[in-house]
């Protein structure tokens, strides 16, 4: 059943209290209890911005090379229903003053159906396009992929015909618990295939990449430079901050389109 207006209150006012939930998932059995609620089923991709991926080394054409966003374009013309949230609650509650409160997520499948239509409208395949570019100009992250947690705050019946495409700024929900999540259940949120993230020689350890850029604090420094450890999502942020361009992101998978394609659609329906 659809969320009454009142609930989604009551859950803006609780999360700011969402970090210090995460670290509970910590706890063995708490830890298999929030799986089983909030992200059993569950496969979220974070994609890079498509202005911060140079070509693979070994391609010389860049028209040759697929972009991120086509991955967002593939589901978008193959859903039947495309709906926009009004505000995105994350922001919202946080207040967030670098990003826009009005940018919400972008919801697929039959699933949006159930949705309360006091959080936002159905829109076509030309508006949701448009509306994801306007995301991205923003300096926003997209996230996509099956994720129960909206499932169960929207309360729609059918969480395998919902997908979900998040435009994520530092407030975002799973952008904030990510680096204190139960390691099992943090895995479910992934960096593209044959994504590569590596600071270059030009790195004069500043510091910027570090001041709260990073979802997963993925970025740490050392005595000489910088350097990204195994939790890296790949959502480029930090390439496209770095004063000195000293960070560089690249695609060593050339099927990675359609590798993830083929896992989103395997977990979702919204045909």
């Amino acid at each position: 059943m659809a969320r009454p207006l009142w609930f989604v209150k009551l859950l803006k006012q609780a999360f700011p209290s969402i970090k210090f939930l995460a670290k509970l998932t910590r706890l063995p059995l708490l830890g298999k209890i929030f799986d089983y609620l909030l992200f059993e089923g569950d496969d979220i991709f974070y994609l890079p911005q498509d202005k911060v991926i140079p070509v693979d080394k070994t391609v010389h054409v860049h028209d040759d090379y697929v972009i991120p966003s086509q991955i967002l374009e593939h589901f978008i013309k193959k859903a039947k229903h495309h709906w926009i949230m009004d505000f995105c609650i994350c922001r919202s509650s946080m207040q967030c003053e670098d990003y826009p409160i009005n940018y919400g997520c972008l919801f697929l499948g039959d699933a949006t159906l159930d949705i309360n239509p006091q959080l936002g409208r159905h829109v076509s395949e030309v508006e949701a396009l448009d509306y994801l570019q306007k995301c991205r100009e923003a300096g926003l992250v997209h996230m996509i992929g099956r994720n129960k947690l909206d499932k169960q705050w929207l309360g729609v019946e059918q969480g395998e015909k919902l997908m979900s495409i998040c435009n994520c700024c530092p407030c975002c929900c799973l952008w904030r618990v990510s680096s204190v999540l139960n390691k099992k259940i943090g895995k479910k949120i992934k960096k593209l295939p044959g994504v590569k993230v590596e600071v270059k020689g030009t790195c004069i350890r500043c510091g910027t990449c570090i001041q709260g850029i990073c979802f997963v604090d993925a970025i740490k420094l050392n005595e000489e430079r910088a350097f990204i450890t195994n939790d890296c999502r790949g959502c480029g942020r930090c390439v496209s901050i770095c004063p000195q361009g000293a960070i560089e992101l690249t695609l060593n998978d050339r099927e990675y389109i359609k590798k993830t394609i083929k896992t989103i659609s395997s977990i979702l329906d919204i045909t």
